[in-house]
């Protein structure tokens, strides 16, 4: 099974420590966010990862490689150039998922206890484009899923700004918050052909969620922690302690 783990952000709310070195390496109980979130997909079947770079990408590419590329195939996606987001993110790495067979995206500051073998046998079942982990949590972007859990709206909850354009009635849609973790089909760079080269994946599924399945999956029982900001870390060594990863 092929992954990709996105590891390109500034982590501007991880500053200082990001000022630096990226996010992808920032510790948490002994050992950088990249290695919990490589050998999770390691321990799922994944022996092939691609890894976009761009803020201080040579760090994270000697990490890997002292690592003996944690003795699967490790590739990097170069985004030093421009960052291109996580939509355009994917469209570079098309080369990399070449096989015709779906593929888990991660993101590098998530930890959880899903277990993402079972999460791509869902995916399977399911037949949809994309399958989004989501959850309950509260945040102020929301995504929102009709009674099927297929994906329709996106809310900022904050401003009450709506997409795509013409969503109403947000009150009768499921809103929850995406996790960061998703399977996605090969028949998705299909759809990306025409799109530019810099763009937020998110968007990009609500331009197509009319005519294609983006499923949202809540798992039972499903923890996870964001370390996407400085207080988060002392969260995030608690939650490997009391959590399986």
């Amino acid at each position: 099974m092929k992954s990709m783990i996105f590891a390109a952000g500034l982590g501007s709310r991880l500053k200082p420590l990001t000022d630096t070195m990226p996010k992808a390496l920032v510790p948490v109980a002994g050992k950088p966010l990249l290695a919990h979130v490589v050998e999770k997909l390691k321990r799922a079947g994944s022996d092939e990862i691609i890894i976009n770079v761009h803020h201080f990408a040579d760090q994270i590419m000697e990490y890997v490689h002292s690592q003996n590329n944690f003795e699967i195939c490790i590739e990097f996606s170069d985004e030093r150039n421009q960052l291109l987001e996580t939509g355009g993110g994917l469209k570079k790495a098309v080369h990399f998922f070449n096989d015709g067979k779906p593929f888990l995206i991660h993101n590098v500051d998530i930890l959880s206890n899903i277990d993402l073998s079972a999460l791509y046998q869902q995916h399977l079942n399911n037949k949809s484009l994309a399958t989004l982990v989501v959850s309950t949590r509260e945040t102020s972007r929301y995504l929102l899923f009709n009674e099927q859990y297929y994906l329709k709206g996106w809310l900022n909850k904050t401003t009450g700004e709506l997409r795509p354009a013409g969503f109403t009635h947000p009150e009768n849609y499921h809103k929850l918050a995406f996790a960061g973790i998703q399977v996605v089909s090969p028949e998705i760079f299909q759809l990306m052909e025409n799109c530019s080269e810099r763009f937020p994946i998110i968007d990009f599924y609500l331009s197509i969620s009319k005519t294609h399945k983006v499923h949202g999956l809540v798992p039972e029982d499903f923890q996870m922690i964001d370390v996407g900001k400085l207080n988060a870390l002392d969260e995030a060594e608690n939650f490997i302690a009391n959590y399986s990863q």
